[in-house]
């Protein structure tokens, strides 16, 4: 009885803790302690410290009933050579035979990290780097096909953000392919409260952007890119939920457009509500800055978008983060700028709407669709039309994670229900009943759809990387083999003919392995030498690739576009064969081997003939093709040396009856066209503007970006150009052939890059212009007259209204079409992979092979 006299005034408790707990919401988040599990050391009964966390071993007595594991079909297994440099952590693993998992008990709900480490070691008989499988937790597939190649000696670290409710939660191992699968070490701990919002601003491919993305919790979050922005390596050791950033000089579009600030010495200003965890301080005391240019018309300051590109998964959604801490203004003052994403949505920023400190951090979340290009640009750049210096953009960090599916069953929702502000109540008033109904209600609300699969991508702990070089930016991915409809069938080659051909894929075979795979040297059973390039599951390159590769050789035959021989679909594997290309590629013949250089008029002919190459795909068939990535490397030389294009996986069609192809951004930085990445408008005035960088490599013998040399002479185009304003080109022409030009014919020469290197599309020559004046100028070098020692290539910059030699020339008529077979070209439905010069495959006779 009283009990039931003390009930009303005992029930108004909880609605005074709650309006306690949510009081606190309105004050700095309190600092996040790391819990203490699980930290999972596969295969191993040691304890290993790896700051701020400590891994225990699965074979260790004390563990039982904390986690469990399958053990039937599990071995443990560990690496051979202990003298090996590395980590302890990683010479051990778990490998198991068939489907297995590892469960641990949840007690909180909430948002969890899931952090999975692979490490392909050897251990007799067993390697590890032959083990394909999925990965699979709450109904998600995190993984798909899955294997692990430590090329660079560093483990692999899939990471992942998942809402995991009370009870067991499982992490499932499924081998694929009669093979197996391992895992070294696994990380499931509790995140800060809120750390993923449960709805935020959707950016779509469609325009209709504004709207609010909900959802977000009932998916598993993937970690792409996480990215310090203006400073450097961020270990875990520095960062309170043991995270990886890296800078962002690799992602920078055009270095000139910003600059590194000076790291913040002073307090950071946490206020109300943003969690002192959502990124360590190290990431918000340094930031990249606008560069302004001050050499604008009249003097006036010229404000340039500061654009970073990261590789991404083709039509998937995606988690972006971004983080901004102004430390860098001397006072509070009126400070605003845009936030560009892809070229479709923008978002004005002002810091101090959101905050009221200088040295304040904050973040803002988006969901954003990817298109098929596999790049997302995000740019930072004054309001349009700004001249203020207030107009100052900055940015301190970014992350991107790509958004897997939704739960496969039903039955696993029980295991993840979502967390809010009734389920935090829960938490802090125990086992008030009202609120335990509450959070049922909410928990019934929030039930989970069903998922579809999604590719993923590698996120490396510590990638090794080069600033500023896009060489090293690959996309990662999974080829997903399966037969290609519609295509020329009398091309198929069966895998055995294949086998029989590279024996067996013999490893001595190799002559290169880029993005797509290894690329071998094989030969037919008719004798014919040919080079053979497998794909490979998580390679990054796939089957929209793979078709338009044999969509477009199928149907065209020219003396300068490189032949398909054949193409193998057979299983799981996707080979394109080609004909064997004995000297490799233009770039291995200008800088960085040890090949004898070339002649200038032998650099004429092969230019020439690339010329030829491009020239007919633009105009020579039905339709025409843009390639889309010109370079050095995508032009190869046969055993007589003569020049032959490759490498179409990104072409497009569009023909001389489409003003531009409307597409997302792609090619090779340091040849990509400034025009076509400013209006993502395709036209094969890009492809000239390309071949224009090639001309200047031909010249100069050096790299079209190289980031070794200073700021002013890093990309080539630009410093050539400028060169040749001062009439200082002489000076940066490879030594080896100055003295071979001819005056006229290297004037020639360089008005021709220079036509092809035009600003704007529109006033670039077209590539029958180039071809034209590349074999004007092979004429002028083989008639010139005897001249006086004294005149030698310098002149030619030096003395601008030096006359020509004009020999017997005359415009050259339309290229023969009788080598190809007039067959109209198909229309490509599916846009290519992005690909970068480490990637390319064309690079037949050097280990960057694609």
């Amino acid at each position: 009885m009283a009990r039931i006299q003390n009930h009303k005034p005992q029930s108004f408790l909880p609605f005074l803790l709650f309006l306690l707990q949510l009081s606190s919401l309105l004050l700095p988040s309190s600092s996040y302690n790391l819990p203490d599990k699980y930290f999972i050391n596969c295969g191993s009964d040691a304890n290993i410290t790896l700051p701020p966390r400590v891994f225990t071993g699965d074979l260790g007595s004390s563990n039982s009933g904390s986690f469990t594991f399958t053990k039937e079909s599990s071995s443990p297994v560990k690496e051979d050579d202990n003298s090996t440099a590395t980590q302890p952590l990683y010479q051990t693993a778990r490998l198991f035979r068939k489907e297995s998992f590892y469960g641990f008990q949840i007690d909180s709900n909430g948002t969890y990290l899931v952090r999975l480490h692979f490490f392909a070691f050897s251990s007799s008989p067993t390697n590890l780097s032959t083990a394909v499988f999925d990965v699979w937790a709450s109904g998600l597939p995190l993984l798909r096909n899955f294997t692990v190649q430590n090329n660079s000696n560093s483990p692999v670290i899939k990471e992942f953000f998942l809402t995991i409710g009370i009870g067991e939660f499982q992490v499932i191992f499924s081998p694929q392919r009669a093979t197996f699968s391992f895992v070294n070490a696994i990380e499931v701990f509790l995140a800060p409260e809120s750390f993923i919002p449960p709805a935020t601003t959707y950016v779509s491919l469609d325009r209709s952007n504004g709207t609010d993305y909900e959802g977000i919790l009932s998916k598993a979050l993937h970690t792409i890119h996480r990215i310090n922005v203006g400073g450097s390596i961020v270990s875990p050791d520095q960062d309170t939920l043991g995270r990886n950033w890296i800078p962002d000089d690799r992602y920078l579009y055009n270095p000139d457009t910003a600059r590194n600030s000076s790291m913040f010495a002073g307090q950071l200003s946490y206020l109300q509500g943003e969690s002192r965890d959502i990124a360590p301080d190290y990431v918000y005391k340094t930031a990249k800055v606008m560069n302004i240019d001050k050499s604008g018309p009249s003097g006036r300051d010229v404000f340039i978008n500061m654009t970073w590109s990261f590789n991404v998964n083709k039509d998937v959604r995606h988690f972006v983060r971004v983080h901004f801490c102004d430390f860098f203004s001397i006072s509070l003052s009126f400070l605003q700028f845009n936030l560009y994403i892809y070229a479709n949505f923008s978002s004005e920023i002002n810091p101090y709407e959101r905050v009221s400190k200088i040295a304040a951090p904050f973040h803002i979340d988006f969901v954003v669709d990817s298109d098929q290009s596999g790049l997302m640009n995000i740019s930072i750049g004054p309001p349009q039309g700004s001249t203020s210096i207030n107009s100052t953009s900055f940015l301190n960090g970014l992350e991107i994670m790509e958004i897997i599916g939704e739960s496969d069953s039903q039955d696993n929702t029980s295991k993840h229900s979502k967390v809010n502000v009734p389920l935090v109540v829960g938490s802090v008033v125990g086992g008030l009943g009202a609120l335990c109904i509450l959070a049922v209600v909410v928990w019934l609300r929030l039930k989970f759809k069903r998922p579809k699969a999604v590719e993923t991508v590698d996120w490396t702990a510590m990638p090794v990387y080069r600033g500023g070089s896009s060489q090293d930016r690959t996309l990662e991915g999974s080829i997903m083999a399966s037969p290609v409809p519609n295509l020329n069938l009398e091309l198929r080659i069966s895998l055995a003919e294949i086998e029989a051909a590279t024996n067996n894929f013999d490893l001595k075979m190799k002559i290169g392995r880029g993005g797509f795979g290894i690329v071998y040297k094989g030969t037919l059973e008719n004798g014919t030498k040919v080079a053979v390039k497998r794909g490979e599951p998580g390679s990054g390159q796939g089957l929209p690739e793979f078709q338009t590769e044999i969509l477009v050789l199928s149907k065209i035959r020219h003396r300068h576009l490189v032949s398909l021989i054949g193409y193998c679909d057979e299983k799981s594997e996707m080979i394109l064969v080609y004909e064997f290309m004995e000297n490799g590629t233009l770039r291995d013949h200008l800088y960085k081997s040890a090949l004898p250089p070339l002649s200038w008029k032998q650099r004429l002919e092969i230019c020439i003939g690339a010329a030829n190459g491009l020239h007919y795909l633009h105009r020579g068939a039905a339709g025409g093709f843009i390639h889309r990535d010109v370079k050095s490397t995508n032009i190869l030389l046969d055993e007589n040396y003569v020049a032959k294009v490759a490498d179409f996986g990104l072409s497009r069609l569009g023909g001389p009856d489409q003003t531009h192809v409307s597409t997302g951004v792609k090619g090779t930085f340091g040849y990509l066209d400034p025009d076509y990445f400013r209006t993502q408008l395709l036209t094969e005035k890009s492809d000239v503007y390309s071949f224009g960088v090639v001309l200047l490599e031909v010249l100069c013998a050096r790299p079209a970006l190289d980031t070794s040399l200073p700021p002013e002479q890093v990309n080539l185009a630009e410093w050539a150009l400028f060169c040749k304003q001062k009439a200082t080109l002489d000076e940066i022409v490879d030594p080896s052939i100055k003295s071979q030009i001819d005056p006229n014919s290297m004037r020639k020469f360089v008005e021709t890059a220079e036509k092809c290197l035009q600003e704007c599309g529109t006033d670039r020559c077209t590539m029958s212009d180039v071809l034209w004046d590349l074999e004007y100028s092979l004429q002028l070098q083989n008639t010139a007259t005897r001249r006086e020692t004294h005149e030698d290539s310098s002149s030619v910059i030096n003395d601008a209204s030096a006359a020509f030699v004009l020999p017997n020339a005359r415009r050259l008529p339309s290229l023969d079409m009788t080598a190809t077979d007039g067959d109209d070209m198909p229309t490509l439905s599916e846009d290519s992979a992005y690909t970068l010069d480490s990637e390319v495959f064309s690079q037949l006779k050097i280990e960057d092979a694609r």
